[in-house]
């Protein structure tokens, strides 16, 4: 989870990933895009790779990547799981609350 983490805190890297979007591309194409060098290119889709947030596929000499959509939908249930999770602290809250309301006499 940590690679995953450090693979998104970088602003180049979230761009590859939003081209990645509409589909594969090679490194150079991604390099022409980003306008950074290849070998930084190449970095970034290591770390991308890593995190196994991307995979990649040999075409001949070329290789091409495209996002892996299974890492980010089980990150998404892992956060969703943070908000609808019930907080201790918060369970203990309404617990004291209730004892704490007068009850209407009949």
């Amino acid at each position: 989870m940590n690679s995953l983490f450090k693979a998104l805190n970088d602003p180049t890297r979230r761009q590859i990933l939003e081209m990645l979007r509409t589909g594969s591309l090679t490194a150079g194409e991604i390099a022409d895009t980003c306008q950074v060098g290849k070998p930084t290119v190449s970095h970034h889709l290591d770390i991308l790779r890593q995190a196994e947030l991307i995979e990649e596929e040999r075409q001949g000499q070329f290789r091409r990547y495209h996002l892996n959509t299974s890492v980010v939908e089980d990150v998404m249930v892992w956060l969703s799981g943070l908000v609808e999770a019930p907080r201790p602290a918060a369970k203990k809250a309404a617990a004291a609350l209730k004892k704490l309301k007068p009850r209407s006499s009949s």
